[in-house]
């Protein structure tokens, strides 16, 4: 418990006989009207106390030598600590008004003519204690009233805390449902078109033409649901910090160029009005992912601009920075969702019919990426139905110094090299050994780990695909199992996985793959990987 001191009295005299009786007198009546009795024989001494010490009220004689009382008690209200002290002059005589005006002057609060008479002395005393008393117990209330409106105020503040971290909570949690929602919309409806097409195809009397459109819509769809996929272990990898950037050079109008004709291949843009104004602009970057960032943000302009809408692209230097601007007279952003628009799972007014698409994660990603290369990015729109503005600043750099051309002479077309397929999914290794076989490339194949092994020590491929997730012994094994061997060591080994982070890339390099390609595989990647695995075992040779 709190120790709650005794109100103080100083009595200051310079005459001992009158210091004894004065406080002696006091001593009589500590104990029954509670306080403590301190003394001084100087002005000096007073003073000395007072720094030391909160008085209730000050017993003050007017006449002492050197500083008389009235000096004193002027010195003692100059301080403002001690200024509110109530001082009691002690004097011999009757003081005129000239007298007790000087001393009100300096801070009396009453009079007590000798010879004191011990009643009035009590009761001129209780009065000043009393008042000490009661305002330092005013002084507890009040601390104690601050201390409970701090810990009020810091309550209010958790709890309005924790209702903005329940209702943020509550949002994520509402938009990672719309996102669920539209991950298996976005799932179902390339996997019915490829489900038909497929049925379509093994259809009695289906006529050639048909079966090539089904052929042509299975591809897309497949390209479709790659896509979806690629958005989502991109977005996982850069909210995680696991994407690495291979940083070179890179000219942002050159990219956004290439970007905006693959566009106008595929008839993507021709139903828009298009401006565009590419000037070099030199960043340090990784060129697939500010591809990305430029494909992502041109076709989000796409997706939200109704066709017959314009569209503004450009690239141009500002100040230290290269800055890509996406303009478009779209469906706009409204105010309240304009500060979310990079937020993961944020997409506009959600519809049944979905017709514009997509999982509401290329924005996101977009920011992330252009975090991981040191720049920033903005959205601006005046409101609905009023278009969107998209602005990437990133960092400029010296523009690259281009190698001269060297003329190559192309020897005749060698043989193909001979392939081992490893791949536990019956589907899929028929599928990709047929398409090799169509490719010209002689290819056997095995179902699991110690099946290929077994082949590939009797076959000696040059070159073996090797799925990860084997049953029996995994991938990872079968390299190990091949380096080791004196007769399979020298095979070129391409691993096949759905894992493509630069963990699952590390894995594979240490178990003794010579390349690593995340599934589904471009054919054209797959074939150019293949190639080039063949040339490095030929200059090797």
């Amino acid at each position: 418990m709190l120790k709650i001191e005794k109100p103080k009295i100083l009595v200051v005299n310079d005459d001992a006989a009158s210091l004894l009786a004065l406080t002696s007198l006091l001593d009589m009546w500590a104990d029954e009207t509670n306080y403590e009795v301190l003394a001084a024989r100087s002005g000096q001494e007073a003073l000395r106390q007072v720094l030391l010490h909160d008085f209730a009220v000050i017993l003050l004689d007017v006449n002492m030598p050197g500083m008389d009382g009235f000096e004193t008690a002027e010195a003692i209200h100059q301080r403002a600590r001690s200024a509110d002290i109530p001082i009691i002059f002690v004097t011999a005589f009757l003081a005129d008004e000239i007298d007790r005006l000087k001393a009100y002057q300096r801070g009396a609060a009453d009079f007590l003519f000798t010879p004191v008479i011990p009643q009035i002395l009590q009761a001129k005393v209780s009065v000043f204690v009393a008042l000490a008393t009661k305002n330092e117990e005013l002084k507890r209330q009040a601390a104690k009233l601050s201390q409970r409106s701090t810990e009020l105020s810091a309550t209010n503040k958790r709890l309005t805390r924790e209702m903005e971290e329940r209702q943020a909570a509550e949002r994520k949690n509402n938009a990672k449902d719309e996102f669920l929602a539209m991950l298996g919309h976005e799932l179902r409806n390339p996997l019915s078109a490829i489900s038909s097409a497929a049925s379509l195809i093994g259809m009695q009397g289906a006529g050639a033409d048909t079966v090539t459109r089904a052929k042509a819509i299975i591809q897309r769809q497949s390209q479709h649901l790659s896509r979806i996929v690629d958005d989502l272990l991109d977005l996982s990898r850069a909210m995680s910090g696991k994407i690495l950037l291979a940083h070179q050079p890179v000219d942002v109008g050159a990219i956004v160029s290439a970007c905006l004709d693959t566009f106008k291949a595929t008839g993507r843009s021709s139903p828009y009005s298009l401006t565009v104004e590419l000037s070099p602009g030199w960043v340090s970057g990784d060129p697939t992912r500010i591809e990305q960032v430029a494909t992502n943000l041109i076709d989000n302009a796409l997706k939200y601009t109704q066709a017959g809408g314009s569209i503004a692209i450009s690239v141009a230097p500002a100040g230290n920075d290269i800055v890509l601007t996406v303009r478009d007279s779209g469906v706009g952003i409204s105010a309240d969702l304009l500060p979310q628009v990079f937020d993961v799972f944020v997409q506009g007014t959600i519809t049944l019919e979905r017709s514009q698409g997509g999982l509401g994660i290329g924005l996101a990603l977009v920011r992330r990426l252009v975090e991981l290369h040191g720049g920033s990015v903005s959205a601006h729109s005046d409101g609905a139905n009023l278009g969107s503005t998209f602005a990437i600043r990133l960092p400029a750099t010296q523009a690259a110094t281009l190698p001269v051309p060297v003329a190559l002479q192309l020897p005749g077309e060698p043989a193909k090299p001979t392939l081992l397929l490893i791949e536990d999914n019956d589907d899929g290794r028929e599928m990709m050994a047929t398409m090799l076989g169509a490719y010209g490339y002689p290819v056997e194949h095995a179902a699991d780990g110690i099946e290929g092994v077994r082949k590939a020590l009797t076959l000696r491929p040059q070159v073996a695909l090797v799925d990860i997730g084997l049953p029996g012994i995994d991938g990872y094994e079968v390299a190990r199992r091949l380096r080791a061997n004196e007769l399979t060591r020298n095979i070129k080994l391409i691993a096949l996985t759905g894992y493509g982070l630069a963990e699952d890339q590390r894995r594979v390099l240490e178990a003794g793959f010579d390349m690593h390609l995340v599934k589904p595989v471009a054919i054209q990647n797959l074939l150019d990987a293949i190639d080039q695995c063949a040339d490095a075992e030929t200059n090797a040779g």
